[in-house]
């Protein structure tokens, strides 16, 4: 009896809900492998509190005074916190089904709540994977100064990570160095 082909295990991490032009290229990267794909899809929440900071920092804009401090109520804490986490459930249920109409098979899908490369390592480890993706927006400073997903992951694993911008077809990451288009 013949040998089957292993399978590829492949690593995604989303920023955002995976639109089905995303989904298609992402399949369109192992359609020629002889073995089964298999996707493990992650997706981080949001940090509320961080969100509610931003929010009450952005409220003085352009005055020269620095904000007064606002206590956060815990109850509107709980609310927004809650909001993000069923947002980030709904996308990432999109992402999964985005992937599946494409023809790909995913093996698992988890939300994010603490660091995405930490858990994008832990993942790649646990399913033995072969390849990781970071789809995120541009994220022009960061990826300058090797701060960004991509950058801290490529420096924990020992496989290839490859970034593509969500939303961009591989044309028009292709118009930019290292896929960032400056869009």
């Amino acid at each position: 009896m013949a040998d089957q082909p292993d399978e590829y295990d492949v690593v995604l991490l989303v920023e955002q809900p995976l639109t089905p032009q995303d989904a298609r290229q992402v399949r369109s990267l192992h359609e020629g492998l002889d073995g089964p794909v298999t996707y493990h899809v992650l997706l981080p929440v949001d940090d509320a509190a961080a969100r509610v900071e931003a929010s009450l920092g952005s409220l003085s804009g352009s005055e020269l005074l620095a904000a007064p401090h606002v206590p956060i109520d815990p109850v509107d804490l709980h609310e927004v916190s809650a909001d993000l986490r069923e947002r980030a459930t709904t996308d990432l249920a999109a992402t999964v089904a985005a992937l599946e109409t494409a023809g790909a098979t995913v093996g698992s899908s988890a939300l994010v709540t603490g660091s995405p490369v930490d858990e994008l390592t832990a993942t790649v480890q646990r399913v033995d994977g072969r390849e990781a993706i970071v789809l995120t927006a541009p994220h022009v400073v960061a990826e300058l100064f090797r701060l960004d997903w991509s950058s801290q992951a490529r420096r924990k694993l020992d496989v290839p990570v490859l970034h593509l911008l969500e939303h961009e077809t591989f044309d028009e990451q292709a118009a930019g160095p290292d896929g960032i288009s400056g869009a």
